[in-house]
């Protein structure tokens, strides 16, 4: 009877305090190894630093306080080594968490499978996965210290949105299934290849009588998307000046011109990409004047909350259903992470598409803003949207099974672009990689489209081409010229000796 009610409690509580010591210094190597990998640092630091912390340390730590201790104490040399080891794990771990919470979520998220790199397997692949479910477990400190200034525009009586549809005011996306799998406007890229590549804008659609065509409809991506050889819609081109005199008029004088649904949408969407410049020195600064609609219809600058504020307000003004959806997304030049970005949902014939005014209206670089009109980010398949923009509520994704944060940071950023051109990316299948010799990307090519590609070290701005003639192949070698961090981008064109334009980057860690 003693032992049930003093000794089992006690077998227990050390067998738990073992067991707490057996994993804090397995996590705290994992953390510290992952941050390795993902920062592509020497290995030898992580496997150090384990050492340190257990046993070499606590032994140290023991030995000095045997030196200090006047009494044999209550405790054997065994409790202690084992208690010096739990706190000094503990401590790193959180001093870990504590001053790089996001870098050590990106790490776990993204590399935090490092040492089952090149090994497959049903068992492997069930580690990988524990692996990753312990790492999203930390995604609710990477949120507490990651701010989203976009946030505030949020509209706070939308309820979250539901796959079923509600006969209500409110969203209820219905999930897209397609076939198929940039914070701010796209940053642009100067590889300095051959082949000439854009790298200025576009010349601006010419104004034109005719009627838009409607989009056809790609089997293998079931949405209107992408629009081929699109300009912007009549109705915004010839559209006089006495109409914009406010939101409502605008909106009104659209739904006049146009009635088909996909088309009116898309003549809201060529407005706010047209009419409006970003706010490239407000976006530098990270102080952003006021974002609402009125605001910006007045100023005809903003940033991306604005964007979508001014589009969501031209839907309301002739009853279309558009919301404002808030998250974050990764450009091609940003880190993995990407940043705070904010753009729209619309509810068109009965299903929710995407939208991305911002990134449709051109894109920022040191000199500031540069307009080109597209339409990339026009209804895009979801799947292909939730490869750059992440909604915080993840029904946004419109898919039939939302990505995790994690999955979404483990995607290689492959643009709208590249999927539009029928591009399939074979490998490598993660953002980040590890390799010992050249840099290989693996793809298939079906329509037989030009290609050449570029490597920089990571930060650096500088370029160089990865090789001296352009392929239609579909497979492209980089040879790299030493260790280190490197952005591998890729450029598609129709002919050889022509426009090149970037379709997506892959980074790559040479050991």
């Amino acid at each position: 009877m003693r032992f049930i009610f003093i000794g089992l409690p006690l077998t227990l509580l050390r067998v738990s305090l073992y067991f707490l010591v057996f994993c804090t210094p397995v996590l705290g190597v994992w953390l510290a190894s992952s941050l390795v990998a993902y920062t592509n640092g020497p290995t030898s630091l992580a496997v150090f630093s384990g050492i340190l912390l257990f046993p070499l340390i606590p032994i140290i730590w023991d030995l000095w306080g045997q030196r200090k201790r006047k009494s044999p104490g209550f405790l054997t040399w065994g409790d202690r080594l084992t208690l010096r080891t739990l706190a000094l794990n503990l401590i790193f771990i959180a001093c870990l968490l504590a001053f790089r919470p996001q870098t050590a979520f990106l790490a776990l998220s993204t590399r935090g499978d490092w040492m089952l790199d090149g090994r497959h397997g049903q068992s492997v692949e069930l580690v990988r996965q524990g692996l990753f479910k312990l790492a999203n477990g930390l995604e609710w400190l990477y949120l507490a210290v990651r701010q989203n200034p976009y946030r505030q525009y949020a509209d706070t009586t939308h309820i979250r949105p539901s796959p079923e549809p509600q006969v209500s005011s409110k969203p209820s996306p219905e999930p897209q299934v397609s076939s198929n799998p940039s914070p701010e406007p796209q940053v642009s890229s100067n590889p300095s290849p051959q082949p000439q590549v854009s790298t200025k804008p576009s010349p601006q659609p010419q104004v034109s009588t005719k009627s838009v065509q409607k989009p056809t409809l790609n089997p293998q991506i079931s949405t209107y998307w992408p629009w081929q050889e699109t300009k912007l819609h009549p109705a915004v081109a010839n559209m006089p000046v006495s109409v914009e005199t406010s939101i409502e008029s605008v909106a009104k004088y659209i739904a006049q011109q146009e009635k088909d649904p996909f088309l009116r949408i898309k003549a809201l969407h060529d407005y706010v990409a047209d009419r409006i410049a970003y706010d490239a020195p407000s976006y530098f600064a990270r102080q952003y004047p006021p974002q609402d609609a009125e605001t910006v219809f007045t100023r005809h600058t903003a940033v991306c909350a604005g964007y979508a504020k001014l589009l969501e307000a031209l839907g309301q003004a002739i009853g279309e259903e558009i919301v404002y959806v808030v998250g974050d997304s990764r450009s091609q030049t940003s880190d993995l992470s990407g940043s705070g970005h904010a753009w729209n949902a619309a509810k068109i014939a009965g299903n929710w598409y995407l939208i991305d005014a911002t990134w449709d209206s051109g894109y920022v670089d040191s000199s500031g803003f540069t307009k080109r009109y597209t339409t990339d980010y026009l209804f895009p398949p979801p799947a292909v949207m939730t490869v750059s923009h992440f909604p915080e509520d993840p029904a946004w994704q419109l898919l039939p099974k939302p990505l995790s944060r994690g999955e979404f940071l483990r995607q290689p950023m492959m643009s709208t672009r590249f999927f539009a051109e029928g591009f399939r990316l074979i490998s490598p299948t993660r953002s980040q990689t590890d390799i010992q010799g050249d840099a290989t990307i693996e793809l298939k090519n079906p329509q037989q489209r030009w290609l050449m590609a570029s490597y920089g070290a990571k930060g650096s701005g500088q370029t160089q081409n990865c090789m001296k003639q352009t392929t239609q192949g579909d497979q492209i070698s980089c040879p790299l010229p030493g260790s280190g961090t490197y952005e591998v981008s890729l450029f598609s064109g129709d002919q050889q000796y022509g426009r090149y334009a970037y379709i997506g980057r892959v980074e790559f860690n040479k050991k």
